[in-house]
C-alpha cells in the first residue's frame, strides 16, 4: 500500500468525541465516534423495497427503516460509477473524473479514473484513526480492453491487473478490499475479483456473489470489533443489477408474482406506498405507465413474468444477507452505535442487455468451461441460471420505479431519486420509522462522515491539489430531523441535464431535447405537469445557473 501525505488541512466542525485514536495520552480511552456502515444497492427500483412499497421480501432493511429514517429525496448521478465517484469523493461526477463510463475519453471532466484532486471518504476517515474496508463493486477506475478480452471475461486467459493498481481500493484508503474492479459479474463465477489487490484466480461451484459479499462483511466487522478504533465499511452489492442470476430456491418464492403483468403490480404498489405515506401529497401522484401495450396481449408473459421473478429473487437475497451483515453488529455489541446507510445508485434499468454484443467489455460470451451463454434475443431461453445473460427491460424498470417515470441514465426522478435509509439507535433522537423530505445527494455522506469522525479535509494529499468538496453535512437531518442546508442540486449525464433549485422547482433537458421542462416538486413530485410555458422568466434564470455551473464543475470541456 503507498505512503499518504496530507497537507494544508482545513478544519471541520467535529463533534466533542473523546477518540483515543487521536489521543498522545498512553491511557487508554474509550472511542465514542459512530463506525459508519454504507451499503449500496446498483440498479434497484424506488418501490423494489417493502418500507417503499414493494411487495419484495425485504424484512431486515424494512427493520432498519421502522427503527430509523427513510429520505423520499434522496439523489444520485444517475449511473453507477458517476454515483459511486461522487459519493467517495463528496464531488460532482465530472469533478472526480467519471463524469460518464470508464474509459478514458481525454477531457478532465471524463477520465474513467477517479481523481487525484479529490480524497475518499476512506482516505479522510483512516487519517482520523478508522479502520476501512471496501467489500464489492468498485466501478471508479478505467478498465482498457484487451486484445483477449473476450477469452479474459471466460477466464481462460489470466492477466494480473484489471486497472492500474494505483487505482484500487487498497490505494484510495482502504485497508481491506474483497471484490470486482469492473462493473458487472456473473453473479456465480464473476470477472476481475480481486482480494486487496490478487486476483482470485478461481471460486467454490456454491458461489454466489451477494453471499460471498456478506461473508466478508461479517468477517471484517468481526476483526474491527476487536479493535478500540470505529471503523467506516462500504459495501457495494451486485445485485440487482444485471444479468437476471438467482439461487433456483430464490427465484421459486417468486414465480407466480408476476404472472398478472406490469398495471396489477404497479397499481399495488402505488396503493402501498400512499399507505405508508412515502410522499407527503394527498393526492394522485402516479405516473401514467410509459407504455401503451398491454399485458394480455403481450405473447412473451411467461418469460416476462419469470424476469422479474429473478429481478426480486435477487433482492430477497441482498435483503437475507443484509440480515446477516446485521446480525454480525449485534453480536459485537456495535449496532446501537453504527451508523448506517442504504441506498441505490441509480434508478432501475430499462436496458434490455440480452440485445448487447456478447463478448466486449464487461459481458461474457462463454463460462469458464467454454459453454456458450445464451443471450435470449427472442425470448427463447428463461434468465436465472449463470449460461443466460438478460435484464427485466424498460416495462418493468418503470414497474420498478413506482411512481416515477423514466429510470437510470435519465435525470428524471426515476433516474436519479433513491430510496435512502438511515440507522443508528445512538445518535438518532427523532421518532423511529420517520420519513423525511429533508433533501440529500451522494455528494452529502463525505461531509457527513466528516462531521462525525471528526476528519480534516485537506488542501493537499500526496502532492494533489484537492477540489473542494460540494456537498453539505446531514448529520442534524439524520439525528435531530431537522432540514438540509437550501441549495441548487445539478445533474447531468450523456446531455441528460437537470438543476433542482433551492425552492424545490426543477428543470430538466432530455438529450435529444431543445427545450426545457420545468416542474415544481413540491406540488408535483412525480413530474407530471410541465409548468415551462407558464413560468418562462423562472426556466431562464434557472438555465444560466445550470450552464454556470457545468462551466465550473467540469461538465465542460465534453468529450
Amino acid at each position: 500500500m503507498n505512503n499518504t501525505t496530507i497537507t494544508k488541512t482545513l478544519p471541520f466542525a467535529a463533534l466533542a468525541l473523546t477518540a483515543s485514536a487521536c489521543s498522545n495520552s498512553s491511557e487508554k480511552k474509550e472511542d465514542a465516534r459512530p463506525n459508519i456502515l454504507v451499503i449500496l444497492a446498483d440498479d434497484l427500483g424506488y418501490s423494489d423495497l417493502g418500507c417503499y412499497g414493494g411487495e419484495i421480501n425485504t424484512p431486515n432493511l424494512d427493520k432498519l427503516a421502522q427503527n430509523g429514517l427513510r429520505f423520499t429525496r434522496f439523489y444520485n448521478a444517475s449511473r453507477s460509477c458517476p454515483t459511486r465517484a461522487s459519493l467517495l469523493t463528496g464531488l460532482y461526477p465530472h469533478q472526480a473524473g467519471v463524469g460518464r463510463m470508464t474509459f478514458d475519453e481525454h477531457q478532465p471532466g471524463y477520465r474513467g479514473t477517479m481523481t487525484k484532486n479529490g480524497v475518499t471518504i476512506a482516505e479522510a476517515l483512516k487519517g482520523a484513526g478508522y479502520q476501512t474496508g471496501m467489500i464489492g463493486k468498485w466501478h471508479v477506475a478505467e478498465t482498457p480492453l484487451r486484445p483477449d478480452q473476450r477469452q479474459w471475461l471466460a477466464h481462460q486467459v489470466q492477466h494480473d491487473d484489471f486497472a492500474p493498481k494505483e487505482n484500487y481500493p487498497t490505494h484510495r484508503g482502504f485497508d481491506d478490499f474483497y471484490g470486482t474492479i469492473y462493473g458487472v459479474v456473473n453473479y456465480f463465477d464473476p470477472f476481475s475479483l480481486v482480494n486487496g489487490e490478487e486476483p482470485v484466480r478461481t471460486v467454490p461451484d456454491d458461489y454466489y456473489s451477494t453471499i460471498a459479499l456478506s461473508d466478508s462483511a461479517v468477517s471484517y466487522i468481526k476483526r474491527y470489533a476487536q479493535s478500540d478504533n470505529p471503523f467506516f465499511m462500504y459495501l457495494s452489492y451486485h445485485a440487482p443489477h444485471w444479468p437476471l442470476h438467482a439461487l433456483p430456491e430464490d427465484i421459486k418464492k417468486y414465480e407466480d408474482m408476476y404472472t398478472k403483468g406490469w398495471d396489477d403490480i404497479r397499481e399495488k404498489r402505488y396503493n402501498r406506498m400512499k399507505q405508508l405515506g412515502i410522499f407527503e401529497q394527498k393526492g394522485d401522484y402516479l405516473t401514467e405507465r410509459q407504455f401503451k401495450d398491454t399485458w394480455e396481449e403481450n405473447p412473451t408473459k411467461e418469460w416476462d413474468a419469470r424476469a422479474m421473478a429473478v429481478h426480486a429473487a435477487m433482492i430477497d437475497r441482498m435483503d437475507k444477507e443484509i440480515g446477516r451483515v446485521l446480525k454480525s453488529l449485534e453480536e459485537t455489541g456495535q449496532l446501537d452505535n453504527t451508523l448506517i446507510l442504504f441506498m441505490s445508485d441509480n434508478g432501475c434499468s430499462p436496458e434490455n442487455c440480452q440485445n448487447f454484443s456478447e463478448g466486449e467489455n464487461d459481458r461474457p460470451a462463454e463460462m469458464r468451461n467454454g459453454e456458450p451463454i445464451v443471450y435470449p434475443r427472442k425470448k427463447e431461453v428463461l434468465p436465472g441460471p449463470q449460461n443466460t445473460y438478460a435484464s427485466i427491460g424498460p416495462r418493468w424498470a418503470n414497474v420498478a420505479n413506482t411512481p416515477f417515470r423514466f429510470w437510470k441514465a435519465k435525470s428524471y426522478e426515476g433516474g436519479v431519486c433513491t430510496p435512502m435509509i438511515a440507522h443508528w439507535p445512538k445518535g438518532m433522537k427523532q421518532g423511529k420509522g420517520t420519513i423525511t423530505t429533508a433533501q440529500g445527494h451522494v455528494i452529502d455522506l463525505l461531509p457527513t462522515f466528516l462531521e462525525l469522525s471528526g476528519a480534516e479535509y485537506p488542501l493537499e494529499y500526496n502532492g494533489n491539489k484537492i477540489i473542494p468538496y460540494a456537498g453539505v453535512s446531514l448529520v442534524s437531518a439524520i439525528t435531530n430531523g431537522e432540514p438540509t442546508v437550501k441549495r441548487d442540486l445539478c445533474f447531468e449525464h450523456f446531455n441528460e441535464r437537470a438543476l433542482i433549485d433551492d425552492e424545490g422547482w426543477k428543470i430538466i433537458r432530455a438529450a435529444r431535447e431543445d427545450k426545457w421542462e420545468l416542474y415544481n416538486l413540491n406540488e408535483d413530485r412525480t413530474e407530471i405537469h410541465n409548468l415551462a410555458t407558464q413560468y418562462p422568466d423562472r426556466v431562464n434564470k434557472m438555465e444560466q445557473r445550470y450552464l454556470q455551473w457545468e462551466k465550473t464543475h467540469m461538465v465542460e470541456p465534453r468529450p
